[in-house]
């Protein structure tokens, strides 16, 4: 915590101090203990943080109105997240743990590193930082009582219920902090920020010979290992390097089964070893159930995509459990747990993610930080862009929805495309935009620098259409895209049909995922933040350009795909050959 922060709270210790020593009764006493035996404090590092601040916790929890110093509203929004409703307050005894995120020192100058490392034309290319070098974050969490959250923040938490599904979630539409306090705190979470994550996609049964068309052999029509291999020119000798891993996200009680994977590359991917299986690591009370009714059509497909695809290369299934009873905090935990795991993934895939809007900036903007935090450490993050077309996650819109975390400009938004039976052949794949390919411009984030340039370029093709609909110098995604369209998996001993950005994530994390054990082999560093070298000259032309397709939603045709950077389908799809080649690996 900086010793700035820690100088505005000394008169506010001094308060705490008074307010102690004339406790009004027993009873405030034992309110005054029962608090503090129930506050856990931590720094990202999970060190503990100096009383100092639990007193003042204690005593803006307990202090009369009368007591309080001047607060000022932090964080406020008009109306609730879209399709959420509030059902009445909160009940006074449930649990919250509460989140406070202090303003970031130099995020400006993580910035400047990050690209230092991760631009192929700086002198310090591949040099990832230390953990130590990259930790710029001061978060501070404790379990709190409704009663008392509400109390501590001068506010009135609610139970909140989404119309789309059976969650409900207990969110605040305004708070409020000490003055002299609410200028050093980026946010406090859960508040104002809602959760809908992307639903998992819904499976589909295998068409039968009775269809209205046999199914076509040659991939046109279901997409399976063998198609994308073939596709994309992909390697199947085994990788070798063990501390090349493949971190693939799981969420929302998304359980992968060994069993069905043993089941899956048996049919798929029969030149593998039956003994192929992934790693499990567990956060925020995770699980990985092992009775197959309870597999997961989300878990299965990503598990099965990356085993199957990355051959050989270690895959570690992330299973964040519900812990703090939110998937956005699970999202910054899984991230801070990475920061500091000496054997954090190289790569790491994660097929969920929300409407920007459903998320405040300041959260947006610390979930984004933690990514440059990870980025510069030499991950490669990879995030599904949505299959909502222009619409984001919603169903009703009068203006475009970007997604998050995929506007983050440190992270690799991938949309996706899929091939056309028209154009296809067996030796030469055609790809076009897939409809529900997620893409658009963020509201809270500028285009980057890497990426300025096509994005002012494909806005000034539009000539003004769709003028008022999307911020026109936000940041674009997604940045890539790969095939997303009639993924054949097993999930609990059944086979399905899948389609949607949550298959192409997968994919392009297993393309980068064998060009960093190849690159490792060669005593080369792996490949971290990917956008600047994808946005360069030599990444863009190793991918295959997608130029046809749109992206339909909120009542437009959405946006086209065109030559060159497109918010449809980014730069492209992979050509492993060629990504070979520009990320000087020699034949």
């Amino acid at each position: 915590m900086s010793q700035k922060f820690l100088m505005h709270l000394h008169s506010w210790q001094q308060h705490v101090q008074h307010f102690e020593s004339e406790a009004e009764s027993p009873r405030r006493v034992i309110q005054i203990e029962e608090l503090k035996a129930g506050i856990e404090v931590f720094v990202c590092s999970m060190v503990l943080l100096r009383a100092s601040f639990l007193a003042t916790l204690v005593a803006l929890a307990t202090a009369t109105p009368t007591d309080r110093q001047a607060l000022v509203v932090h964080e406020h929004r008009v109306r609730a997240a879209q399709g959420f409703m509030s059902t009445g307050p909160a009940p006074s005894d449930e649990q919250l743990t509460l989140r406070i995120a202090l303003n970031p020192n130099n995020i400006a100058g993580l910035e400047n590193e990050l690209y230092a490392v991760s631009d192929p034309s700086s002198s310090r290319y591949g040099q990832h930082l230390t953990p130590e070098e990259a930790r710029r974050c001061d978060v501070l969490q404790f379990e709190i009582p409704v009663s008392k959250a509400n109390s501590l923040l001068n506010t009135e938490f609610s139970v909140f219920s989404h119309k789309a599904s059976d969650e409900t979630s207990i969110r605040t539409l305004q708070y409020s902090l000490p003055a002299d306090v609410s200028q050093h705190v980026a946010y406090v979470h859960p508040t104002t920020s809602f959760s809908n994550p992307f639903a998992a996609p819904k499976p589909q049964p295998l068409p039968t010979k009775n269809s209205k068309r046999d199914i076509d052999p040659t991939c046109a029509d279901i997409t399976t290992i063998s198609c994308l291999l073939a596709e994309y020119g992909l390697p199947t000798t085994p990788a070798t390097q063990i501390n090349n891993v493949l971190g693939v996200s799981g969420y929302m009680n998304q359980f992968a089964n060994f069993n069905d994977l043993k089941d899956f590359l048996a049919e798929f991917r029969p030149d593998l070893p039956a003994t192929t299986k992934f790693d499990v690591q567990l956060l925020d009370g995770g699980s990985n159930t092992q009775l197959r009714e309870f597999a997961g059509v989300e878990a299965s497909l990503d598990i099965e995509y990356t085993v199957g695809v990355a051959t050989g290369v270690p895959v570690r299934f992330i299973s964040v459990g519900p812990l703090n009873n939110d998937v956005v905090g699970g999202f910054l935990d899984q991230i801070n747990a990475l920061i500091n795991d000496t054997s954090r993934p190289t790569v790491l895939t994660t097929s969920y993610g929300f409407d920007e809007e459903d998320l405040t900036l300041p959260v947006a903007q610390g979930l984004c930080n933690a990514y440059a935090q990870l980025g510069a450490l030499g991950t490669s993050i990879l995030f599904a862009s949505g299959d909502g077309g222009v619409g984001g996650n919603e169903f009703e819109c009068t203006t475009f929805v970007p997604t998050a975390p995929s506007t983050c400009p440190w992270v690799t938004s991938v949309g996706a495309s899929q091939t056309i039976l028209e154009n296809f052949t067996k030796n030469n794949f055609s790809e076009i935009g897939a409809a529900f390919s997620s893409g658009g411009f963020s509201n809270y984030f500028e285009a980057p620098a890497y990426q300025k340039g096509a994005v002012d370029a494909y806005v000034a093709n539009l000539d003004g259409t769709y003028s008022g609909l999307f911020n026109t110098t936000g940041r674009g995604f997604p940045d890539v895209s790969a095939e997303g369209v009639n993924f054949e998996i097993i999930a609990g001993n059944s086979t399905f049909l899948v389609s949607g950005t949550s298959a192409s994530s997968p994919v392009f994390a297993s393309v980068i995922a064998l060009l960093n054990d190849e690159l490792i082999a060669a005593g080369k560093s792996p490949l971290g933040f990917l956008n600047p070298f994808l946005y360069s000259p030599a990444g863009r032309a190793a991918l295959n350009d997608v130029t046809d397709g749109k992206n339909p939603g909120c009542s437009t045709p959405g946006f086209n795909a065109t030559v060159g950077w497109d918010p449809v389908t980014g730069l492209g799809s992979p050509n492993y050959a060629k990504l070979r080649t520009a990320v000087g690996l020699l034949s």
